[in-house]
């Protein structure tokens, strides 16, 4: 039955409360797991099934290994084109999904730990089965011992009752596992992501598998030693190896590595997509099964990875399939409004006169005639979204700010625990706000300049900038250290230098951090030292949501480009916003020192202590009945 059309004073009231084109129209990494845009299979579709059918090759056993190189001007669509692939992944289960961009690269001397940590997170993501792409592995593992067919859910559900009941189950399932999995190197690898099936340790389990350190007591528990500082980068190349042959042996994986754009160098000098390259490169030859894809533009691939070091064994590798990505043509365009559209009247439930409606299809075919991009397209829309002949109203300067700053501020609420730990890209948010009050005073402190803290390379990594300042006609001197580590020793060496007022020239040094510094520890000392009266230095306690907005305006600032925003517009928002002025951390790592340790800081010690107790009186009948079965199977 054919819908009637709605009235046009339905369609007219819709129409003017709600603009569905005003709305960031740039993908970014949180897009490609939680589409937030429709979807046209049309557009690129040569591409997308080019990779389809690479994955299907290599699920056939008929490859190994592919790679893929995706080439494109800048617009064209290969973040959508991401996010088609990692939604049919999902859907189809057999293959898991990781994705490297912008947010992820950091330091290009450290590829290898950036990429394990990539790899990590890309893994908690939701996979087919409604549950992170780690707890899949771990029921398969368990499956596979056990030649059962549990879902993730039963084993999740039942998990703390077993625990309970036999506080080594973990240990006991590993033996199993490695009688199966006689290559594994690390067996430590087995053990922590059997324990993602534990609500209470899969974030500390995931942590230990990123690289990062635990709490000593936290790793007692749960048996994971912490890795060690020496040549980290080797340990993480060797890490991510060895999981992705033991995904191998399950699923297809797929890498992307996305948004190579980017002319900042590592020590040999090589840029992001050189360093990328070279890196797949080794990948490609260490890895059983998955598909590596790498995305970039036209000049990327000609001026810089064509002329890497041993190009011609890179490009046959990385590129042994080439796929351009092509302009948009006027049905095209008239196909990705109306997609747009459909979604926007559906959710209404309204049924305009065309698919199209308020638009005129001749306007949307001469807009095609240009060979526009994506975002092109849809920034037309929004800017033209108005009753048919009206005129279009003036932009707002600092509204594609604010929309970039709520999308961001928005992924946070589901990404946070990924930059919540990284105390480098905190310290970077911090100091962005604080760069933005330079010549304004703050809690008595008039800002003159924030710069780095010029060390030696022994001391490298542990200060991360300092504040130059007036107070009262005086100069101060702050130096800030974000410290969110979990090692005693990196704690306790970070404290120690914070505390030399004379060799890094400061007049106070401030401590943030979320957690406690553990007592009987030299950083404790050296805490108790720095809060003195003679040093007179400061410890702000970092909250999520105090960073949250720093982050988020951080990650516009990376990205301004791609929000087609200016550097000058996004410091007018935060200026305008109060967003640095007002900020928590920003005012109280330029107050007068309390002198005092915050209270409310977490306990490590405590949570291991408290998760290692076994709570009998929430084991069920139907855990019951399977522990039994279990310790029977395991012989214990």
């Amino acid at each position: 039955m054919i819908s009637s059309l709605s009235s046009s004073s339905d369609l007219n009231k819709a129409i003017t409360s709600h603009n569905p084109f005003d709305r960031s129209l740039v993908v970014r990494s949180h897009d490609i797991w939680n589409q937030s845009f429709p979807d046209v299979p049309s557009i690129n579709a040569h591409a997308s099934n080019a990779i389809f059918q690479a994955i299907e090759q290599i699920r056939a056993g008929k490859r190994s290994v592919i790679g893929i190189t995706i080439k494109a001007e800048k617009g064209l669509g290969k973040s959508h084109l991401m996010s088609r692939i990692r939604c049919r992944l999902q859907y189809e289960g057999d293959s898991f999904f990781v994705y490297m961009s912008e947010v992820d690269y950091g330091d290009l001397n450290k590829i290898h730990s950036k990429f394990l940590n990539t790899l990590t997170s890309s893994l908690k993501q939701t996979g087919n089965q409604g549950v992170m792409q780690w707890q899949e592995m771990a029921t398969t593992l368990v499956n596979e011992v056990y030649k059962s067919s549990y879902t993730p859910q039963d084993l999740i559900k039942r998990f703390p009752g077993v625990l309970a009941q036999h506080p080594k189950i973990v240990d006991a399932l590993t033996a199993k596992v490695l009688k199966l999995k006689p290559n594994i190197e690390n067996p430590y690898l087995i053990q922590a992501i059997l324990w993602t099936l534990s609500s209470d340790k899969v974030s500390f389990a995931i942590n230990w598998l990123a690289g990062r350190n635990l709490a000593q007591s936290q790793a007692d528990v749960m048996g994971l030693p912490n890795p060690s500082e020496d040549d980290k980068e080797a340990e993480a190349f060797q890490t991510i190896c060895q999981i992705l042959d033991l995904i191998g042996d399950y699923r297809t994986v797929v890498t992307c590595f996305d948004e190579l754009e980017s002319l900042n160098c590592n020590e040999q000098g090589f840029t992001r997509a050189q360093v990328v390259a070279l890196f797949a490169k080794d990948i490609y030859s260490k890895i059983k099964r998955g598909v590596l894809i790498l995305a970039m533009f036209d000049e990327t691939w000609a001026q810089q990875v064509k002329v890497v070091p041993q190009a011609d064994s890179v490009i046959d590798r990385i590129s042994e399939r080439k796929i351009d990505l092509k302009h948009l043509n006027s049905d095209d365009v008239v196909t990705l409004v109306s997609h747009w559209l459909k979604e926007f009247y559906d959710i209404k439930n309204l049924t305009p006169p065309h698919p199209i409606y308020p638009f005129d299809e001749g306007g949307l075919r001469e807009l095609g005639k240009e060979k526009p991009i994506v975002r092109r397209v849809l920034q037309w829309c929004a800017d033209n979204w108005n009753l048919p002949g009206d005129p279009p109203q003036p932009p707002d300067p600092l509204h594609k700010v604010e929309t970039a700053f709520n999308k961001e501020l928005a992924a946070l609420d589901n990404t946070i625990e990924n930059y919540f730990e990284d105390s480098n890209i905190i310290a970077n948010a911090i100091r962005l706000c604080l760069l933005t009050l330079k010549g304004k005073t703050v809690e008595r402190v008039k800002l003159d300049e924030v710069k780095e803290v010029i060390v030696k390379s022994v001391d490298k990594g542990y200060l991360n900038f300092r504040i130059i300042g007036q107070e009262e006609g005086r100069v101060v001197k702050i130096v800030v250290a974000v410290v969110q580590e979990s090692t005693t020793k990196f704690v306790s060496a970070a404290l120690k230098r914070l505390i030399d007022y004379k060799m890094f020239d400061m007049t106070r040094g401030c401590l943030v951090r979320a957690k406690e510094v553990k007592p009987n520890t030299k950083g404790r000392e050296y805490l108790d030292k720095l809060l003195s009266k003679e040093l007179g230095g400061e410890f702000v306690k970092l909250n999520v949501e105090d960073i949250k907005p720093l982050l988020a305006i951080l990650f516009v600032k990376q990205a301004y480009k791609d929000y087609e925003v200016t550097e000058g517009e996004i410091y007018q928002f935060i200026d305008h916003k109060k967003i640095a002025i007002d900020n928590y951390l920003i005012r109280e790592i330029l107050s007068d020192p309390s002198g005092q340790i915050p209270s409310g800081l977490i306990d490590e010690e405590c949570i291991a202590e408290t998760q290692s107790i076994p709570n009998h009186q929430n084991v069920t009948k139907e855990v019951d009945a399977m522990l039994d079965n279990l310790l029977i199977k395991l012989g214990l």
